[in-house]
């Protein structure tokens, strides 16, 4: 069967755009009707409904259980949502960044505090967080390092993936280096795991005892760039972005790579990776890297009622690139 992304690039006159004035929109939730929900760094996430209205909803410590004041204003200090998915009754899973916390708010933004810690350790960097169909709820760790830049290194291997159930929190697989996006594919039998600071996408088989049986590569073992968000369309392509280096790319069943958009500034991005494979990687080989559509691309998320619209989340952009796909998106567990 032909595979619908063969000879599909795009190009900044393909693009379109959402949204305005947002703040790291890093993680886009996409819903059946054309809502757009897009974490942002104020603290909270920015509802962007069909109609092209938005609104910040902002976190806020739920106080119907006796919190102060004082108690709720500490809540809410390093707030720094980062991966988003939608709980089974529609609140909002946050995978929080500034605070290392798994929360949980409400579309009002009554926020609580769902998990810190493993077995009484703090659970570290907390990057993404994902629900199946069968109500589990999935985190990545990225790194045990408190300075999250300094796990940014050839050398350092202490990201971890984690499962929240009815039999509580535990570790699944650990030993990745900075663990980023993860997605099921469409039966849900292999856990597909980004290593920012690996280049590569690992899968992990997991069966129905919520045991990993397998682990191997997917795709190029190096694909020359720090991977972030990934996403299944309906055929099997795996989408993902590198971010800092700005590149749309898609990893095909067959474990090919192919990229479908690039807005790379080449030379920036040169001296980061030559930085990097020295373990000398600064906020300023980062800082200068970028493109001009939405710099440091983060993630890819389809939506539209045809699953046909990928969304661009981005950590520096403002507004949110679009543009139409040939292959319709996986639906997510809540689009079932």
């Amino acid at each position: 069967m032909r595979n619908p992304i063969d000879g599909f690039t795009v190009s900044r006159e393909d693009l379109f755009f959402v949204g305005e004035d947002l703040q790291r929109p890093e993680c886009i939730l996409a819903e059946p009707d054309g809502s757009l929900w897009s974490a942002d760094a104020r603290g909270g996430v920015v509802h962007i409904r069909p109609d092209g209205t938005q609104e910040l909803i902002a976190q806020a410590l739920d106080t119907r259980f006796g919190a102060t004041m004082d108690e709720a204003d500490r809540f809410t200090q390093g707030t720094l949502p980062n991966g988003l998915a939608f709980d089974v009754d529609g609140s909002i899973l946050i995978s929080n960044f500034g605070t290392d916390r798994l929360e949980r708010m409400t579309r009002e933004g009554r926020t609580t505090v769902m998990l810190d810690t493993i077995d009484g350790t703090p659970i570290g960097k907390v990057n993404f967080v994902l629900r199946d169909s069968k109500g589990r709820i999935w985190l990545t760790i990225s790194t045990k390092i408190t300075n999250w830049m300094a796990a940014v290194s050839p050398n350092i291997a202490d990201g971890y993936v984690a499962v929240l159930d009815d039999n509580g929190a535990r570790i699944v697989a650990d030993g990745f280096m900075f663990t980023n996006e993860i997605r099921f594919d469409a039966a849900e039998e292999w856990l597909y795991v980004v290593e920012t600071s690996g280049r590569r996408v690992t899968r992990l088989r997991i069966d129905e005892n919520t045991q990993v049986t397998a682990r191997e590569v997917f795709g190029p073992a190096d694909t020359g760039g720090f991977i972030d968000g990934i996403a299944f369309d309906s055929f099997g392509n795996l989408w993902g972005t590198h971010v800092m280096s700005d590149r749309i790319f898609a990893i095909t069943p067959d474990g090919d790579f192919r990229v479908i958009l690039d807005d790379d500034n080449p030379e920036p991005s040169r001296a980061l990776y030559e930085a990097f494979a020295r373990d000398a990687v600064t906020p300023n080989h980062m800082l200068a890297c970028g493109g001009t559509i939405a710099p440091w691309f983060a993630s890819v998320t389809f939506g539209a009622a045809d699953l046909k619209t990928v969304y661009i989340g981005s950590l520096r952009g403002t507004r949110i690139p679009a543009f139409r796909s040939p292959v319709a998106g996986l639906p997510m567990a809540h689009w079932r």
